[in-house]
């Protein structure tokens, strides 16, 4: 047999071999430089189309580009995985006159609180988002064709100002419920609630009999940290922002304007009062070993030294860091004022989540610290950041602080709109619940009256 090596000659198996040329070194030399300038032309090429096509590059502020929002041209843009292409929702609001109870609620049982007083303060969101959806494109005055439905309560004020204590508020919830059709017909799944202060959804003490199934709207996240059960479930409800004061958020010129960062006399500030919390205690105690570079003023909140809203804002804006500890829960308000004075948020917060945090990444526009860690090495930290990295923070802030405003759906940017699109994602039709029953015909009802459809 012959040897696989015997021939003298090399075997060459192209189609026309007998015309084939040697490939010499300078063949390969320029075959390679070939491929390589191919490929430097292709890439000019590229930038020069993309930037041709856009004048105004979009800017990513989440970590991946396909799931997070992108900033074009100031108008975020949500990401269409899990979202969809556009907004599509048709939200049912019922009227206050519509069921026994609601006006409780809303006003008291005297009917003495006033829609204006419940607009101020932590807890103006659950009228704001009432308001909005009145006016909103995406209601619907048909319950039957609606994917959603949204029910007003003002209870945190109502119950702040006196109008309902908690076992009002209890009965009356149960009472308002009892008359919802709909309600009983998906289990409340494809009913929204809003309770905007830490105590959630705890407002209403039976909320785990009765609305454990529905969108519940709140800043608070995880409660677990101080009650036994949370009323905050990440499949379903939508962390929305704390409602920041309407002088800071209206369009045009805000009534304190931000410091340049040269003229901030603070590296960092905490306002708030200590409330017996240990974080906030450690940072009172801390101002007082480093009096010129964390400021903890003895806020009032009554007699002749109260601190009015234009004197907090301007000592918030006087430094490069604004400090957010937890107080009675987990969010805090100070987070979200922090943005409207361009002073990058700190969260002391352990177990505090934040608005729309699936799609924008916080840590490119503030810093979460460790509670059990605040002291002076903080401070060092904090003194460490050059300016440069402190403006390009307060930079991706300001696009999109307007995520955190209550404004109208006219504007292209703002609170509700943000909460429509996480609405949108949290939409499901459901039937199977305990009282909801279908025939062979396709007819529906919650409840057998009179004689049962026949097709005779």
């Amino acid at each position: 047999m012959a040897s696989l090596s015997s021939s003298s000659k090399p075997r060459n198996f192209g189609a026309y071999s007998h015309y084939a040329t040697p490939c010499t070194r300078t063949h390969q030399i320029g075959a390679l430089f070939l491929v390589v300038s191919t490929f430097f032309v292709t890439r000019l090429f590229d930038q020069w189309s993309s930037e041709s096509n856009s004048v105004t590059p979009a800017i990513n502020i989440h970590r991946t580009s396909s799931s997070g929002i992108t900033i074009d041209n100031d108008i975020p843009r949500w990401p269409e995985r899990g979202y969809g292409s556009h907004l599509s929702l048709k939200i049912y609001v019922y009227d206050e006159s519509e069921i026994d109870g609601l006006k409780e609620l809303m006003y008291g049982r005297d009917g003495g609180v006033k829609t204006a007083a419940c607009l101020k303060g932590q807890w103006g969101s659950q009228v704001k988002i009432h308001k909005l959806l009145l006016e909103s494109k995406f209601r619907t005055s048909k319950k039957e064709e609606a994917d959603l439905f949204f029910v007003p309560a003002y209870v945190k004020c109502v119950r702040m100002l006196g109008g309902l204590n908690d076992k009002e508020i209890n009965q009356t919830y149960v009472k308002v419920l009892s008359q919802m059709p709909y309600f009983r017909r998906s289990g409340g799944r494809d009913h929204i609630f809003v309770f905007p202060s830490g105590a959630g959804a705890h407002l209403f003490r039976s909320w785990s009999t009765f609305i454990n199934r529905s969108i519940i709207l709140t800043p608070e996240g995880d409660r677990t940290d101080k009650k036994d059960t949370t009323a905050f479930n990440t499949w379903k409800d939508i962390i929305i922002p704390g409602n920041v004061d309407d002088a800071m958020t209206k369009n045009g010129k805000p009534d304190v304007q931000p410091l340049p960062l040269s003229k901030r006399k603070y590296l960092a500030n905490y306002l708030g009062r200590a409330q017996g919390k240990a974080g906030r205690l450690k940072l009172i105690d801390l101002s007082k070993q480093y009096p010129d570079k964390l400021e903890c003023p003895d806020l009032k909140f009554s007699g002749t030294e109260k601190f009015g809203r234009t004197t907090y804002f301007e000592h918030l804006r006087n430094a490069k860091f604004c400090l957010a500890p937890r107080g009675e829960s987990s969010w805090t308000l100070r987070l979200y004022e922090s943005f409207f004075v361009e002073c990058v948020p700190v969260l002391l917060s352990d177990h505090a989540e934040l608005p729309f945090q699936n799609v924008i990444d916080y840590a490119q526009v503030s810093i979460k610290w460790p509670s059990s860690r605040i002291g002076a090495e903080l401070l060092d930290y904090l003194a460490s950041i050059p300016d440069r990295d402190i403006e390009g923070m307060i930079a991706r802030g300001r696009k999109i602080r307007c995520l955190f405003v209550y404004g109208p759906e006219s504007a292209p940017c703002s609170a509700v709109k943000g909460i429509l699109w996480e609405l949108q994602r949290k939409a499901r039709h459901f039937q199977q619940s305990t009282e909801t029953f279908w025939l062979h015909n396709g007819s529906e009802t919650s409840e057998f009256r009179g004689n049962i459809p026949t097709d005779t």
